[in-house]
C-alpha cells in the first residue's frame, strides 16, 4: 500500500476532520480520491504525471487545488469552499489542521447527487436558464492574450487527432477501427477547410478561459441554483478553448441522451443572448470532436483488464452510440429560409420557439437583432417603440432587415436553416430574402400568422403590463402596422402557410409539413 492509499484509508475515519462526521464515504477516479463527510466533500490529487497532467509533486498538486478553487468558484461559488492542508501523520491525519503538510484537499460543499442533469430531465425553462448562464460566463472571462498558444489553429487539431490515436491504440482488432478513419478524415478536412473561421474566432476574442468539461454530469440543479462544477484545472490548453467548443458539448451531451429538444431550446437561446451566430460555422465541427472526447473515455474503460461481460456489452453500445451521433454530425442537411410575417402580437415569437424546439432551425428575432445593433439589452426600453422614431424610425427599421439578411446568409452557410422572426409588413422587405433562397438553391416558406385585431390589442396590453418582452410595440404601433400592411403577392402567396395563432391545435403537423418542404440541396458541414 502506498503512502497515499494508506493516508486515505485513514481520513475514512470520522475523527479526522473537526466537523461532524459520522461515516465517510471514499469516490476514487484515476486523477483523484474524493472523500465525503458530513456536510462536505475533500478532493485529493493523485501523484501522477500523464502528460497532459502533472500532479507528481506536493507543490505542484497544492497549485492545481488552488487553480480548481479559483477556476470553479466562477460558476459554483457557494460549492467550492476553500484549499485545506491534511496535517498530522498518516496513521493519523488531521484534514484541515495545524503542523507539517503531508496533502493539499479541495473542500466542497456536498450536495445531492440526484440533482445531476444526468439524474433529471431538462423540464420546464431548464434550459434557457442553462442558456442564460453559460452566456453569461462566456460573456465575462477573459480572452487568450495575442501571443499565448492557446486556440490557434494547430493547437485546436492536436487534441482531436490524439483522440483518434487514443481510440485506435486501445480497440487494437475491434470491429469498431473501421468507423474512425471516415471521422478522422472528415475532421481533418473540415479543419483545413475552416482556417479562415478559427483564426478569425481567436482573433476577435472567443478564444477564452472556458470551463473546459460542460457536460450534464457535470451540472447540478441545487434548490433554484444551477451548479456548473469540476472544471478543468489540471492543463490550460483545455480549458482555452473556443466558447463555441464548450457549447458543442453541452448541446452534444444532450444529443446523446435524447434530448434534443432541450438541446435546440438551448443553443437558440444561447445565440439569441451573445449574438454569435457566426460561431455556428465551427459549431458541428466542435461538436465531433466533443462526441469522440466521450468515445475515448470509453474506450479507455473497455481498455481495463478487470470489466465483466455485461459491462463490456454495456460500454461497447456506449461507444457506439457516440460514433452514430459523430457520423450524423458529418452529414450535410436540407435546408430552407422561413420568415414568421405578421403584425406585433400575431404570436410570431410564440409560434417559432416551438417551432425550434421541434426542428433544427435557428430562430432570429427582429426585436433583439434591432436592440443589439444599437447596443441594447433585448429587455432594455428605448421609449422610442411607441412613435415609430429612433432605433423604431425607417433608417433603423432598414439597418435591423439587412442586418437579418446578413445573419440569414450566415446560417445557411454553417449548414443550418434559418426561421425569421419579423413582422415583414411590406414586399420589400420580404423580397431579399425570397431572392436570397433562389440565389443559393434552397427553399423558402412564409408564415402567415393571423389573428383578430381584438386579440391582437389584448395580448399587446397583456405583453406592456408583463414588461418581459423585447417588444415594444405599443396599441398606437399596431393600429399603424395594420392600416400600411402589404398584402402577399401572387408568389408570396404560393409560399406562404397561413396560421391562426388562436387556435391552440395550429402547431399541428407544421414541423412536418416544413421539414417536407425544403429544397433538395444539402450544404456540407
Amino acid at each position: 500500500m502506498s503512502d497515499l492509499d494508506a493516508l486515505v484509508a485513514h481520513l475514512q475515519r470520522p475523527d479526522a476532520y473537526s466537523h461532524p462526521v459520522r461515516s465517510v464515504e471514499h469516490i476514487e477516479t484515476h486523477i483523484s480520491h474524493v472523500l465525503l463527510a458530513g456536510e462536505y466533500a475533500y478532493k485529493l490529487k493523485k501523484p501522477l504525471d500523464l502528460g497532459f497532467l502533472d500532479f507528481s509533486t506536493l507543490e505542484r498538486r497544492r497549485f492545481c487545488c488552488e487553480e480548481e478553487l479559483r477556476l470553479n468558484r466562477r460558476l459554483a461559488p457557494q460549492t467550492y469552499l476553500a484549499v485545506v492542508p491534511v496535517t498530522g501523520s498518516v496513521q493519523a491525519p488531521d484534514m484541515g489542521g495545524e503542523g507539517d503538510i503531508l496533502e493539499y484537499a479541495v473542500k466542497m460543499r456536498r450536495f445531492d447527487q440526484k440533482s445531476l442533469l444526468s439524474s433529471r430531465p431538462l423540464d420546464s425553462d431548464l434550459p434557457e436558464r442553462i442558456a442564460e448562464r453559460v452566456a453569461s460566463f462566456h460573456q465575462s472571462i477573459p480572452s487568450v492574450a495575442p501571443e499565448r498558444p492557446y486556440g490557434d489553429f494547430d493547437a485546436v487539431l492536436e487534441p482531436m487527432r490524439s483522440n483518434f490515436a487514443q481510440i485506435r491504440s486501445r480497440l487494437a482488432g475491434n470491429e469498431l477501427l473501421d468507423r474512425l478513419q471516415p471521422l478522422e478524415a472528415w475532421t481533418l478536412r473540415r479543419h483545413l477547410a475552416l482556417r479562415v473561421a478559427l483564426l478569425q474566432r481567436r482573433a476577435r476574442g472567443f478564444v477564452r478561459e472556458c470551463h473546459g468539461d460542460m457536460h450534464r454530469g457535470n451540472i447540478a440543479l441545487d434548490g433554484d441554483e444551477i451548479l456548473i462544477f469540476d472544471g478543468i484545472e489540471f492543463n490550460p490548453s483545455l480549458r482555452w478553448i473556443d466558447t463555441m467548443s464548450e457549447l458543442a458539448f453541452l448541446v452534444m451531451d444532450l444529443e446523446e441522451a435524447g434530448e434534443a429538444k432541450q438541446a435546440r431550446r438551448l443553443l437558440n437561446r444561447y445565440l439569441e443572448l451573445t449574438g454569435d451566430y457566426d460561431g455556428l460555422r465551427v459549431f458541428d465541427f466542435y461538436k465531433l470532436y466533443r462526441a469522440m472526447v466521450r468515445a475515448k473515455v470509453i474506450a479507455i474503460r473497455l481498455d481495463q483488464p478487470d470489466l465483466d461481460d455485461r459491462e463490456v456489452i454495456r460500454d461497447k453500445d456506449e461507444l457506439e452510440g457516440y460514433l452514430d451521433l459523430a457520423e450524423e454530425y458529418t452529414r450535410p442537411r436540407y435546408l430552407g429560409i422561413y420568415l414568421a410575417h405578421g403584425v406585433s402580437a400575431s404570436g410570431k415569437s410564440r409560434l417559432c420557439k416551438r417551432l425550434r424546439e421541434q426542428l433544427p432551425f435557428i430562430h432570429i428575432r427582429s426585436d433583439i437583432e434591432r436592440k443589439r445593433l444599437f447596443g441594447l439589452s433585448e429587455n432594455a426600453r428605448s421609449n422610442e417603440g411607441r412613435n415609430d422614431a429612433g432605433i423604431y424610425g425607417p433608417d433603423a427599421s432598414e439597418r435591423t432587415y439587412a442586418r437579418l439578411h446578413e445573419l440569414v446568409g450566415t446560417i445557411l452557410d454553417a449548414g443550418y436553416s434559418p426561421l425569421v422572426d419579423a413582422t415583414f409588413l411590406k414586399a420589400s422587405q420580404r423580397e431579399p430574402f425570397i431572392a436570397l433562397a433562389k440565389e443559393r438553391g434552397v427553399s423558402c416558406r412564409i408564415l402567415d400568422l393571423q389573428a383578430p385585431d381584438a386579440v391582437l390589442r389584448q395580448r399587446i396590453l397583456d405583453r406592456e403590463k408583463d414588461g418581459q418582452d423585447p417588444s415594444e410595440a405599443g396599441i398606437a404601433v399596431l393600429d399603424r402596422q395594420l392600416a400600411m400592411r402589404e398584402p402577399l403577392g401572387y408568389e408570396e402567396q404560393v409560399l406562404a402557410i397561413t396560421i391562426d395563432s388562436t387556435d391552440p391545435n395550429a402547431l399541428g403537423t407544421l414541423p412536418a409539413r416544413l421539414a417536407a418542404s425544403v429544397a433538395a440541396i444539402r450544404v456540407e458541414r
